[in-house]
């Protein structure tokens, strides 16, 4: 039986393993760094926070934070596809191609409303009449109505039944106003 004998410089060791932790928490500070960084300037693509080649679908139960949040931060939302259920709503000073879709929010509990909805830009308006209940499917783009505006290019637009949820209701706690809520 061997038994050895092992002398240890405590000052030695324990500046080696100071060293060596000092080495480890500079590696993690850099990965964590990096990582940091690199993701927040990959949040500028929008790529990166917006589906790009899907169809968003809105409800009645999001209708009216996305519709706050689009109208708050168009650029964001620029060239995003929107699928939704409203009613064409005309108002004196649009063109004969563009039309508001429609719904109705109810801003107190004894059901009074307000028209609440997205502009809407397609040659084929003037086929719908005011009222109708239709479904469109568009692109959002920024231009201009009283400043500006995002508008929905509409892609297809089809007449549609009355849902059985026609009204909407006011952003609630759960709209927060950046530009990821599609």
């Amino acid at each position: 039986m061997f038994v050895y004998n092992v002398k240890i410089n405590g000052s030695k060791t324990f500046k080696y393993f100071f060293i060596g932790v000092v080495i480890l928490v500079i590696i993690i500070v850099g990965i964590v760094s990096f990582k940091v960084f690199n993701g927040a300037s990959n949040s500028h693509e929008k790529s990166s926070c917006l589906p790009q080649n899907r169809i968003t679908k809105l409800s009645t139960s999001n209708y009216t934070n996305i519709l706050k949040t689009v109208h708050e931060n168009i650029d964001d939302y620029v060239g995003i596809q929107i699928n939704f259920t409203g009613y064409v709503y005309r108002v004196l000073d649009l063109k004969e191609n563009q039309f508001v879709l429609a719904r109705n929010m109810i801003v107190s509990s004894d059901f009074q409303s307000v028209v609440v909805g997205f502009l809407c830009e397609c040659e084929k308006a003037k086929d719908f009449e005011d009222d109708t209940w239709v479904e469109i499917t568009g692109k959002v783009v920024k231009s201009d109505y009283h400043g500006d505006m995002p508008i929905v290019q509409v892609t297809e637009m089809k007449k549609v039944d009355k849902p059985s949820e026609e009204f909407v209701y006011p952003p609630d706690e759960t709209y927060i106003p950046t530009s990821g809520l599609l």
